[in-house]
């Protein structure tokens, strides 16, 4: 375990990207403490005995007093469709650091981001985070991951694989992606946490291998034993089926997540060449984590139901 980093805090501990974060934090020898808004929140998840602290990113004082008991911070943020409201996560994290004198910043951006606004508010949002994490004059590291593997076994997409074989995501058809698993990505985001020397870095990251849907619903086909076709469908339909499934609506409101994952997709698909395609040897020297493949990946998954 580095001497200088002992306990990082974890906001967002209790979500899906959260809970391998501690996990990868532990394989490390060092503490995880988490970061909630409710004392009782990892009450019922795996890691009921964690440290707890609260930690409202609404709250420059709460976050203070959360800071000032660990050495770093590694986070996911709620995405918001506001960008004054993201803008405003991030000068509160931002000074919040500046005061506690912490040692480092890990964000986990959640999603590709580019080097200039895209008039897409989730993603300006995410740019007004990156801007008040680099100005506030605390170390830092930014991850940019591509997309999830995780994403193929959510509501919104798992059913119609398990039921229809078929696997249905706005991608255009000959887009290459370098999907990610959330556990890689949280043993990066735990080894930029602990590592000193690493500072100052804004990083992309993906997996091993970019693919196709084509080459995805063949991967998923393997691991299934099943025949699993892809469908490459508009963006804007994958968000009112997306709307349907959760709201019984196909309205798609303007700052909703269906609006977002419709304006992300849509950009992507516009591109000349993919921005989703990352090489992996581009920050293999910077963060020396062996990555999954998708193909691992899908071996442990069950495709047998939802």
């Amino acid at each position: 375990m580095p001497e200088d980093i002992k306990k990082v805090l974890v906001l967002g501990a209790s979500g899906d990207q959260g809970l391998p974060l501690i996990a990868a934090l532990l394989d490390l020898g060092v503490t995880p403490v988490a970061g909630v808004r409710r004392l009782d929140a990892m009450k019922d998840s795996v890691y009921p005995d964690i440290p707890v602290v609260t930690a409202d990113i609404m709250d420059q004082s709460s976050l203070e007093a959360a800071f000032a008991q660990v050495d770093s911070v590694a986070m996911h943020l709620p995405f918001v469709f506001d960008e004054a409201l993201a803008a405003e996560f991030g000068r509160n994290i931002g000074a919040a650091a500046a005061a506690t004198g912490l040692k480092k910043i890990v964000f986990n951006t959640s999603c590709y981001v580019a080097d200039t606004d895209l008039g897409i508010s989730a993603h300006d949002g995410r740019r007004r985070i990156e801007e008040a994490l680099r100005d506030c004059g605390v170390d830092y590291v930014i991850l940019r991951p591509a997309v999830f593997m995780d994403n193929m076994i959510r509501v919104w997409c798992k059913p119609t694989i398990v039921h229809k074989d078929t696997f249905v995501y706005p991608a255009k058809e000959d887009l290459k992606v370098s999907w990610i698993c959330l556990d890689d990505l949280a043993r990066l985001s735990a080894y930029a946490a602990v590592t000193p020397e690493l500072r100052n870095k804004t990083i992309p990251v993906g997996g091993p291998e970019a693919l196709t849907g084509f080459q995805v619903a063949e991967k998923i086909s393997t691991a299934s034993g099943r025949t699993v076709q892809f469908n490459s469908i508009a963006p804007t339909t994958f968000a009112q089926n997306m709307s349907e499934l959760v709201t019984g609506s196909r309205d798609i409101e303007p700052k909703s997540i269906y609006n977002g994952m419709a304006s992300f997709y849509s950009w992507y698909n516009a591109q000349p060449q993919s921005p989703l395609d990352i090489d992996p040897q581009s920050f293999a020297d910077l963060l020396p984590v062996k990555l999954t493949s998708y193909e691992q990946w899908a071996a442990r998954q069950d495709w047998s139901r939802v």
